[in-house]
């Protein structure tokens, strides 16, 4: 009997909306610091790369650079990254002719 009352709730919960209404994509917690690389790696000149102390990231190295792949892999776009024990470098890579 619970098990029935627990399925009525549940689909009363459940609503149907038009797909259009439908989010896409997700704002993730570093949206902000991904947004803003990829922004500067944008405006970078060929052969530069941007150097970005690690104390300034929001979280860590290793998230941000997770973070990083996933947008510049949804985006297309190829970028490379490096890192010393204080600097996160990133650099778009270039396609040799």
């Amino acid at each position: 009997m619970a098990q029935r009352h627990r399925a009525e709730f549940v689909s009363k919960k459940i609503q149907m909306v038009q797909q259009d209404a439908v989010p896409k994509g997700r704002i993730g917690k570093h949206q902000r610091i991904v947004t803003l690389l990829l922004s500067q790696l944008d405006r970078l000149p060929s052969g530069s790369a941007l150097k970005v102390p690690l104390a300034a990231l929001p979280d860590t190295k290793a998230n941000i650079r997770a973070a990083l792949n996933r947008a510049t892999h949804q985006k297309g776009l190829a970028v490379a990254t490096s890192s010393d024990s204080s600097h996160l470098y990133l650099w778009k890579i270039t396609q040799k002719p």
